[in-house]
């Protein structure tokens, strides 16, 4: 009995060593230029678990980190000028041109604190070039294009922290997807600029988490996505020749939490196909040359809850048949409209606060069709709505105001159709509702700044030469009339309630088709005030009137 109780407590005292063997070799700690001369040599030394510890210094050479070797800098998280001070002072100079990446990332590695570059060729000469044309020469290229990148991660997991890429002939970190494996690296707190590519670049299937990097200077996105599905989380995007973040290829990330300015192009961009449908959520996007977000060649992503503000041209705008669901985003002070879509896009915009922006709040163009539900746009300084070049709108329930001025709140132009139902008009200006094209109004409140004599016309609606009108159960109040209508096509208004106007709360002058006007009432404290101002010489049927009361 005690012979077999000492063999069992061998057996035990046997099976703790060589687990706490195994512990310790796998928390080695590797000292490069301690104990090994080059960083790889203490790589290549090294078994899944170890840590190469790197000191401060310049190591001309290029990297494969294998499987679970975490590689650090030494030094603690005190910051530098850009990064961390021990990443500015602990540098992997890839030597120039070559065939092969500065880093090669295995599976469950870590790098973590060191500046790379000099991977490739950096042309400063092109950089400037396409810098100051807005990158509109560049290639229309996908970013997965062939490159040798600054840090290469395909088909693992990993981390890649707190690292300066900079100067890289290719994107500064390149994460590509195999197909049949799932791979999830994460990159964190790194920067990434002056690289002849995208800072980071994420593509063909990579689910990775890319959070807290700064990307700027780079000669396309700061961040950029073909064919991708990562998380992009509270990145700073500025300055880069593209957009701040790029989207393509049928990639769909969720994009949430992010600043993006000052680049060249858009803040955020979605393009290259239907199968392009990110989610782009609670970012910040201000002071780009273009769009604050922008979507176009018939993407499909979801805009959300951004704030875009201070752009050259729209806060969020879409073209090129894009058809993106646009809501609760504020889109404020951007030089020209708030949300803006031509080029026959297909927006769905709703519940967005659009303010102060330089031309319009909403603008609809070029044969594109939009639906409205429940924005605000205010104090915009021409149009709250604009819709033109043979589009067509249906906005509902909707709020468009301005203090002041002399365009109208809302104008249908060129051949355009509108149905505006259930929507608020407050304000002053030569009109509501400029129509100069085929238009249904129903349902709305029209709120003028108080009617007098002079100034602009001041109408709820002025249907221009040519247009189609139907005024239907709207509400109006303080404006010169309800509908001022010379020379349109075709003029359909009843049972509207008028009060507060000038003179005649409806004039329907030389109508070249058709003219049907009933059922409307109208109150008045001036007798001498009219319902009705009609000349139906331009008629071809005949007219039904029914005039509502005027009170004294």
């Amino acid at each position: 009995m005690q012979c077999l109780m000492a063999k069992c407590a061998r057996l035990i005292i046997g099976v703790i060593c060589c687990f706490s063997t195994r512990w310790v070799l796998a928390s080695s700690t590797l000292e490069v230029p301690r104990s090994y001369s080059s960083i790889q040599a203490a790589i290549s030394s090294a078994r899944s678990g170890d840590v190469v510890l790197v000191a401060a210094g310049t190591y001309r050479e290029r990297l494969q980190i294998t499987d679970g070797v975490i590689v650090r800098s030494r030094g603690d998280d005190a910051r530098g000028k850009l990064g961390l001070k021990r990443a500015e002072e602990t540098i992997i100079d890839g030597g120039g041109t070559s065939e092969v990446a500065g880093v090669t990332i295995h599976e469950g590695a870590v790098l973590d604190g060191f500046t790379v570059t000099n991977v490739g060729r950096y042309d400063d000469v092109e950089w400037q070039k396409h810098h100051a044309t807005h990158g509109n020469e560049q290639p229309h290229e996908h970013i997965g294009a062939p490159g040798v990148a600054g840090i290469s991660i395909t088909g693992v997991s990993c981390l890649v922290t707190n690292n300066i890429v900079h100067h890289i002939g290719y994107s500064g970190i390149a994460i590509t997807g195999v197909e049949g494996r799932r791979c999830s690296p994460t990159i964190l707190r790194n920067v990434c600029y002056r690289n002849m590519g995208g800072g980071i670049g994420s593509m063909r299937g990579s689910t990775a988490t890319i959070e807290s990097n700064l990307c700027f200077q780079n000669f396309f996105a700061g961040i950029g996505h073909e064919g991708a599905h990562p998380l992009v989380l509270n990145n700073e995007c500025y300055e880069n020749i593209r957009a701040g973040i790029g989207v393509s290829e049928a990639a769909r990330p969720l994009v949430r939490g992010n600043r993006c300015y000052r680049n060249r192009r858009a803040g955020i961009g979605v393009r290259t196909g239907a199968e392009t449908s990110p989610v782009i959520e609670f970012n910040e996007c201000f002071e780009n040359e273009m769009a604050g977000i922008c979507c176009e060649e018939s993407a499909t992503p979801i805009i959300r809850g951004n704030k875009c503000h201070h752009n050259k041209m729209a806060g969020i705008g879409c073209q090129g048949h894009a058809a993106p669901l646009i809501a609760q985003n504020e889109c404020a002070h951007n030089d020209l409209a708030g949300i803006g879509a031509r080029g026959e896009a297909q927006p769905v915009i709703h519940g967005n606060t659009i303010t102060s922006n330089k031309q319009s709040g909403i603008g609809i163009e070029g044969s594109s069709s939009a639906v409205l539900i429940k924005n605000i746009c205010r104090d915009n300084a021409f149009v709250a709505l604009g819709v033109r070049h043979e589009s067509k709108v249906i906005a509902a329930s909707n709020t468009f105001a301005r203090q002041g001025g002399v365009p109208p709140l809302v104008a249908v132009k060129e051949s355009s159709t509108a149905q505006l139902l259930g929507n608020t008009l407050r304000g002053g200006g030569v009109t509501g509702i400029l129509a100069d094209g085929n238009v249904v109004v129903i349902g709305n409140e029209f709120i003028g700044e108080a009617a007098d004599n002079g100034g602009p016309p001041g109408s709820a609606v002025w249907a221009m030469k040519n247009s189609k009108i139907l005024l239907s159960s709207n509400r109006v109040d303080g404006c010169r009339m309800a509908l001022q209508a010379d020379g349109a096509e075709q003029v359909t208004a009843l049972d509207n309630q008028i009060r507060r106007f000038v003179g005649a709360a409806l004039m329907v002058k030389n109508t070249t088709g058709t003219a049907h006007v009933f059922g409307n009432v109208a109150e008045s404290r001036n007798p001498q005030d009219k319902v009705l101002i009609f000349d139906d010489r331009g008629a071809t049927r005949p007219n039904e009137l029914r005039l509502g009361s005027s009170s004294p």
